[in-house]
This record gives C-alpha cells, structure tokens and sequence, in this order.
C-alpha cells in the first residue's frame, strides 16, 4: 500500500481522523513533511469514504470526534480493513491496558498534545508499516 517517493523510497499512507482542522492541518503538514503520505477526515463518515477509496497503511483517529468516536471507528477499520494499522490519539490518556480492554484492534495510543518525531517513533515501534528515514 505504500507510495513510491522520489528517489525510490517507500511512503506509508495514513488517514488522520480528528474533528479538530488545526489539529488535523497541524499533524498533516508534520508528517508530509517526514516523508508521508497524507489524507485526512474530519468525521466518522469521511473516514469511511477515504478508507473506501484508497489503500492506507497507518489510521490515526482521535477518540473524541463530532458523529461517533474513535473507538467505534477502530473496531470498523479492524474488520473492513483489517491490513490497516490503527493508532488512538487523545488530550484524555489512556493506559495500555485500557487501550487493549477497549478490544478495538488499536496497536498505540498516542497523547496530544504529540510532537511528529513523537508519532515517528510510535509507528516505527508499533506498526508494520515503512515509515521514512527521517523518523
């Protein structure tokens, strides 16, 4: 799934997923510019439509958006998208351990306020997916 960047290195593709534009223009921005591949939504909804229409890599939703939550969106993606590796973002922490009894597939749970090398580093660590050499 992931894109080809120039000079032949491997992008991964991820959805942002927050309700918030400048959290969701914030991160996006951060990312494109670590060598990802980005898309975003504002809801539930837009989620689904993007998942629908492109292959994506790495999902990163908020667990507090405007239609339904976070949660219900990662057990959505575990079944429909089952390749798609899910990270759960919060102002509200969460331990590990509710994150697994949350039973949503999720692989990290990522506190905001995040800095980008921050969510680098959790997608280096947690996912399978390629994440570029500046991370």
């Amino acid at each position: 799934m992931a894109a080809i960047a120039a000079g032949g290195r491997l992008m991964a593709r991820m959805l942002i997923v927050d309700g918030e534009n400048s959290q969701r223009r914030a991160l996006s921005a951060g990312l494109s510019v670590e060598g990802f591949e980005v898309v975003f939504a504002a809801s539930f909804q837009d989620a689904l439509l993007t998942l629908g229409s492109s292959p994506i890599d790495v999902a990163m939703i908020d667990l507090m958006m405007p239609d339904l939550n976070g949660l219900d969106l990662a057990r959505h993606i575990r079944h429909a998208y089952p390749g798609v590796r899910v990270v759960l973002s919060s102002a509200y922490h969460l331990s590990a351990r509710q994150v697994e009894r949350a039973d949503c597939g999720a692989v990290a749970f990522v506190p905001k306020p995040y800095q980008v090398g921050e969510i680098c580093r959790f997608l280096r660590a947690k996912t399978n997916v390629l994440t570029p050499a500046s991370c």
